[in-house]
C-alpha cells in the first residue's frame, strides 16, 4: 500500500484519543485521553519530558508511518540508538501494531549491529547520527534493503525521521492488532549473541499488572512514580518501562547511573518503585554517609532488585537502610521461567531469590535425575511459557529437556520450603581436581573487603589439577595492589570459606569489565589466562 493510498483511507471516526482510547489493545491512548498533559516519561540528565498526549500522537503516526511502508504484524523492526528521547516512542509505535522491536546497544561496532539487524528479519532501522559516527563504518551500506531512519539529522543512506513523520497527518487512524512485543537478544559472552522470540498471542501475558498478593510490587497504575536505572535497550527496562506506562505509571529514566544523583532522583521526583542490581546496591553503600542521609527516600515502596546474585551482606544493609521495601526476582530474556521474594521471606531465607510465579522448578543432577533439598545442581522450569532461539532450532532444543522443562543455564538448589537459591552460572564453573567450584561464594566474601572495589574469581590453568582459583581484584581508592594485600585477600576468604572454594593467587586490575547493567564479563577476564583458545574453551566446554 503506498503512503497516498494508506493517509487518504477512509475514516468513520475522529482519530484523536477519545476515539482510540476504546480499543482493548491501546492503553496508550486511554491514558492519553485520561491525563493528556501528565508526563510519560522524563531523561533525568538532560530534563528532557514526554506528555502522554505526544507519545500517543507521535507514537500513532510513527506506527502509521512503518504501515504505509508495508510493515504488518509479526514484522520487526531494530532501533540502534543512545539513550535517546524518542526511543520509547518508537517501541510504543511498533507495539501498537503487532510488530517485534530489537533494541541493539549503542555500543556494538558495525558488524555486530549487522548481524542482528540481519538475522533478526528487521524491515525498519532507526538510528541517529551520533551512534552512526561510533560504529566505526558504514552502517547504511549494509542496510540498503531497509526502511532507515535517522533521528536527529539526516544521515547518508537515511531518512530524516522527522522529515518522513511530517507526511503523517495528525489525525490517523490505526488498524485494531494485536500487541507488539521485544525480540531481545542475549549479550553473547559465550559467542554470537542469539534472539529470543515468543509467540505475538502470548508474549506479553506474563507483564501484564494484574492483582497480586505476591507480586504487589509490578501492579503499577497512575500514581506509578518508575526509577529506570540502566540503559534504554536493555532487555529489562525495555520491559518494565514498557509495562509501567502500558498501566498508566510515568518513569523517570537515568541515561546514566549514578548513585548520588539516584537519590536526588527519588527525592526531586517522588519515585514509588525502582529497579537496581547488586553492583548499584554497593555503589549506594559505599557513598559517604552525609551522601546517603541527604535525601528523603520516603517515597519508595517498591524497591525491586535482579540481574545477579545478590551478596546476603549487601540486601540486609539495603533492608537497613530503606526498610523491607525491597523484592527480589531471578529470571531471564527467554522467561523460561521466574521466581521472586520480598524483604520478609527473604529474611527467613537468607540468600534466596523466591518460589516460582508460576510453573514449577526443578533441580537436576549430571544423571538428569532430581537432587534433594539442599543439594545443588542445575535449575529447570516447567510451566513456562513458548519461546524459540531465533534461527537455532539446535540451541531451542538444548534449551530443554525430554520432559520440555527450560533452563538458563544456572546452577542452586531448593530449600525444605521449595525456596530457590542460586549457586552460580554453569558456565562459570570452576573444576579443580576433579571438584566443582562456584565461584560466586569467593566473590561474595570478598566484596565485604574494605579493599575491593569489584572483583572476578575466576578458573585459570593449573598443569596438576586443570584449574585453579585466581581472585581479579578491582581496588577501592586509597589502596595499593601489593602482594601484602594478596595474602590478606586469600587469608580473609579462608577465614569465611572452605580453602578449597578461595583463590590461592591474586592480581589486582584497574577496572574489570561490566556492562552498563552491572553484568560482570568473565569471559573478558578470563582471556588472558587462557589466550590458546579464542573462545574460552572451560567456559564453552561448560555453557548449556
Amino acid at each position: 500500500m503506498g503512503l497516498q493510498q494508506f493517509m487518504t483511507k477512509p475514516s468513520l471516526q475522529p482519530a484523536g484519543p477519545a476515539f482510540l482510547a476504546h480499543r482493548t489493545n491501546d492503553s496508550l491512548a486511554r491514558s492519553a485521553a485520561a491525563t493528556p498533559n501528565g508526563i510519560a516519561y522524563r531523561l533525568l540528565e538532560s530534563g528532557q519530558a514526554v506528555t502522554w498526549s505526544e507519545l500517543e500522537q507521535r507514537s500513532r503516526r510513527c506506527a502509521a508511518l512503518l504501515r504505509a511502508r508495508g510493515l504488518r504484524p509479526g514484522d520487526g523492526i531494530a532501533v540502534y540508538l543512545d539513550n535517546h528521547l524518542r526511543y520509547f516512542e518508537i517501541l510504543w509505535a511498533a507495539h501498537r501494531i503487532g510488530l517485534y522491536y530489537t533494541t541493539v546497544s549503542r555500543h556494538l561496532k558495525v558488524a555486530e549491529v549487522l548481524y542482528i539487524v540481519n538475522d533478526c528479519g528487521a524491515k525498519a532501522l532507526f538510528t541517529s547520527s551520533g551512534v552512526l559516527a561510533s560504529a566505526g563504518g558504514d552502517l547504511a551500506d549494509g542496510t540498503k534493503h531497509l526502511n532507515r531512519f535517522s533521528l536527529d539529522a539526516a544521515a547518508p543512506g537515511f531518512e530524516d525521521y522527522e522529515n518522513a513523520l511530517k507526511a503523517i497527518p495528525d489525525d490517523v487512524t490505526l488498524p485494531e492488532t494485536p500487541e507488539g512485543t521485544d525480540f531481545s537478544y542475549s549479550s553473547g559472552t559465550t559467542g554470537l549473541p542469539k534472539g529470543i522470540k515468543r509467540p505475538l498471542a502470548s508474549a506479553n501475558n506474563h507483564f501484564v499488572a494484574e492483582p497480586n498478593e505476591r507480586t504487589v510490587w509490578k501492579n503499577f497504575d497512575r500514581d506509578t512514580i518508575y526509577l529506570s536505572t540502566a540503559p534504554f535497550y536493555h532487555t529489562a527496562p525495555v520491559r518494565w518501562n514498557m509495562n509501567v506506562m502500558r498501566q498508566g505509571g510515568s518513569c523517570v529514566l537515568m541515561e546514566k547511573f549514578d548513585a548520588a544523583l539516584a537519590l536526588a532522583a527519588i527525592e526531586q521526583y517522588r519515585v514509588t518503585h525502582s529497579q537496581w542490581v547488586p553492583t548499584m546496591f554497593i555503589r549506594l553503600l559505599r557513598l559517604p554517609e552525609q551522601d546517603r542521609l541527604a535525601h528523603d527516600l520516603s517515597s519508595l515502596r517498591f524497591v525491586v532488585h535482579a540481574a545477579a546474585p545478590c551478596p546476603a551482606w549487601v540486601k540486609q544493609a539495603m533492608i537497613d537502610w530503606w526498610g523491607p521495601i525491597l523484592y527480589e526476582f531471578y529470571s531471564g530474556t527467554e522467561l523460561a521461567g521466574r521466581t521472586s521474594l520480598d524483604s520478609f521471606e527473604w529474611m527467613e531465607h537468607k540468600g534466596s531469590v523466591g518460589r516460582p510465579e508460576f510453573g514449577a522448578v526443578h533441580i537436576l543432577g549430571e544423571d538428569g535425575l532430581p537432587l534433594p533439598a539442599g543439594e545443588p545442581g542445575v535449575i529447570w522450569f516447567s510451566g513456562g511459557p513458548p519461546f524459540e532461539y531465533h534461527g537455532d532450532p539446535q540451541k531451542t532444543r538444548q534449551a530443554r529437556n525430554a520432559e520440555g522443562w527450560a533452563t538458563y543455564g544456572d546452577i542452586g538448589y531448593l530449600d525444605g520450603s521449595g525456596y530457590l537459591y542460586l549457586t552460580d552460572r554453569l558456565a562459570n564453573m570452576i573444576i579443580s581436581g576433579g571438584v566443582n567450584i562456584y565461584p560466586q561464594e569467593a566473590e561474595n566474601v570478598l566484596t565485604q573487603h574494605a579493599a575491593v572495589h569489584d572483583v572476578a574469581v575466576v578458573g585459570v590453568p593449573n598443569e596438576e589439577f586443570g584449574e585453579e582459583v585466581k581472585a581479579v581484584v578491582e581496588l577501592s581508592h586509597g589502596f595499593e595492589g601489593t602482594e601484602a594485600l594478596a595474602q590478606e585477600l586469600i587469608a580473609y576468604c579462608r577465614d569465611r570459606l572452605s580453602a578449597l572454594k578461595c583463590p590461592r593467587s591474586v592480581d589486582f586490575v584497574g577496572v574489570l569489565p561490566r556492562t552498563e547493567t552491572g553484568k560482570l564479563l568473565k569471559r573478558e577476564v578470563k582471556r588472558s589466562y587462557w589466550p590458546q583458545a579464542s573462545n574460552l574453551s572451560p567456559e564453552t566446554s561448560k555453557a548449556s
